[in-house]
């Protein structure tokens, strides 16, 4: 076995945190680096988990190593996206008719066309259950909700006011791509997303350390199964679970708020549910960028190979009966033309690109 395999094997079994250096949280002021960004040293880091937690799309954990670079300390707000849609005029993909090429690729083949009174604008929408249900189909907590979007997350009758600087949701990764352009940054990939999430600290369950809720403390928007049962939305278990304003929880070791909980986040790396395991796991790779197509065999009535981009950090839906994805490993694969009521981002700036961006 070569040495950095045997290493990987010790770190990965090792019941303590490792640190790589206790972190210096930088954070941009606009003149020393770009405002409310905070800056990700880069270096090397096991990728990936081999924890009893971990799902097959986790394993194994392998060396990576990334540049440094910016990342926004918080997902972008709905106020941001406010600023963003004001001065372009930009309509996201929720508020546009269905396409039916880009729709078609995500069902199985030989699917009907539907009517064009059913392609109408609109988003995923959590709208949960009334009674406790069997959790091997997620369909019955979801509903596509025509009117949803970015300002109405959970349909018409919802509103993003007072909820300024809440992440904003629903919203595609055509969105985030575009919103990406015109503040001249750039969503980051699925290798620079977890080195941030991990803030300094090597193969931690958690973001924060192992312990999930230290000193009893609560640490991020997760849906707490203590409390009421997953997906149960009834008055009486206390109406449906929605997103939290920015900085309610502790930032990681690199200053970073809520890389887990809250809401999901758009990284460019295609999705394929075995990309983890296609690499000599003595190898380090550098700066990867994922795989050159997509595939996952676990999402049902989908096609194994239907095009899907990389999502990360669990949201506020996430628990210990259903969703474990609050953890910095934790990786699933989505529609890139879907917006849902749980799914946003964040973006990534490098110094040389912000020093471009101040001559």
């Amino acid at each position: 076995m070569h040495g950095t395999a045997v290493a990987l094997a010790v770190v990965t079994t090792c019941a303590t945190v490792l640190v790589h250096a206790a972190p210096t949280i930088v954070v941009g002021d606009g003149i020393k680096g770009p405002a409310q960004m905070v800056w990700v040293p880069g270096g090397e880091f096991l990728m990936g988990s081999n924890h009893e937690l971990a799902q097959a799309n986790e394993r194994p954990a392998h060396r990576v190593k990334v540049g440094a670079f910016w990342m926004d300390r918080h997902h972008v707000d709905n106020a941001q996206f406010r600023r963003f849609v004001a001065a372009t005029g930009y309509v996201t993909t929720a508020e546009k008719k269905p396409n039916w090429q880009t729709l078609k690729v995500q069902l199985p083949p030989g699917t009907p066309r539907p009517p064009d009174a059913a392609l109408v604008p609109g988003g995923m929408v959590f709208v949960g259950s009334e009674h406790p249900v069997s959790l091997d189909d997620y369909a019955q907590w979801w509903r596509y909700v025509p009117g949803a979007n970015w300002q109405h997350p959970e349909g018409p009758g919802s509103s993003i006011e007072g909820k300024e600087n809440h992440p904003v949701v629903q919203v595609s990764y055509e969105d985030a791509l575009a919103y990406a352009k015109w503040v001249g940054k750039r969503l980051p990939t699925e290798a620079e997303w977890e080195f941030a999430a991990r803030g300094g600290l090597e193969q931690a369950t958690y973001a924060w350390g192992n312990d999930f809720a230290p000193g009893g403390k609560k640490m991020l928007n997760f849906w707490d199964t203590k409390q009421r049962r997953f997906p149960v939305v009834s008055p009486e278990a206390g109406g449906a679970a929605g997103t939290s304003r920015a900085g309610k929880f502790p930032a990681n070791g690199y200053g970073l708020y809520d890389m887990t909980g809250n809401a999901w986040q758009w990284v460019t790396d295609w999705y394929r549910a075995d990309y983890f395991r296609q690499f000599p796991h003595d190898k380090l790779l550098v700066d990867p960028r994922g795989p050159t197509d997509s595939w996952d065999p676990a999402d049902r009535g989908v096609p194994e190979s239907a095009p899907k981009r990389v999502t990360r950090g669990g949201s506020f839906l996430c628990n210990v009966d259903y969703c474990l994805s609050y953890r910095p490993s934790a990786r699933r694969g989505n529609d890139p033309y879907n917006p849902m009521s749980h799914l946003g981002f964040r973006l990534v700036m490098s110094q040389q690109d912000w020093e471009k961006s101040k001559r």
